[in-house]
């Protein structure tokens, strides 16, 4: 979502070129322009490695989320744990297929979410932890 939204922008600012390039015949503004682009291209690379800091890992007994660039936070969310999990996907992603599972737990505090899953993947995790879920909290 983040590499998309940067992508417009990347568009919406070269078109901005076009204009400062045709309106500005003293070259005040482009050092203005130079930056924006500037701006724009370190958010695409910070959008693209976000992307790529997300995870998550099955494991017997719980599930592991992982995410963060700067402040990096690992999950541990014990299946026995987790109350209902969801699956969404907003406008953007259904058109690219992308799904978000959300598993709620009794604490909300909690809660974790994997963004980004294809959508086949994204129903295979939240069946999966649903029968897991209702296999370990038989226990309790």
């Amino acid at each position: 979502m983040q590499v998309i939204a940067t992508l417009f922008w990347v568009i919406v600012i070269i078109a901005g070129f076009g204009v400062v390039r045709s309106w500005d015949t003293s070259g005040r503004l482009w050092p203005i322009a130079v930056a924006l682009v500037a701006l724009t291209l370190v958010r695409g690379g910070t959008a693209v490695r976000s992307v790529r800091s997300w995870g998550y890992a099955e494991r017997d007994d719980d599930l592991l989320v992982r995410h963060g660039l700067l402040v990096r936070r690992l999950s541990i969310i014990p299946y026995a744990r987790m109350q209902f999990v969801d699956v969404s996907a907003g406008p953007l992603e259904r058109v690219l297929g992308l799904a978000t599972v959300t598993m709620h737990t009794a604490a909300a505090a909690s809660d974790a979410r994997v963004p980004g899953l294809a959508g086949p993947e994204a129903s295979r995790l939240r069946d999966r932890l649903a029968a897991l879920g209702e296999t370990r909290s038989e226990g309790l």
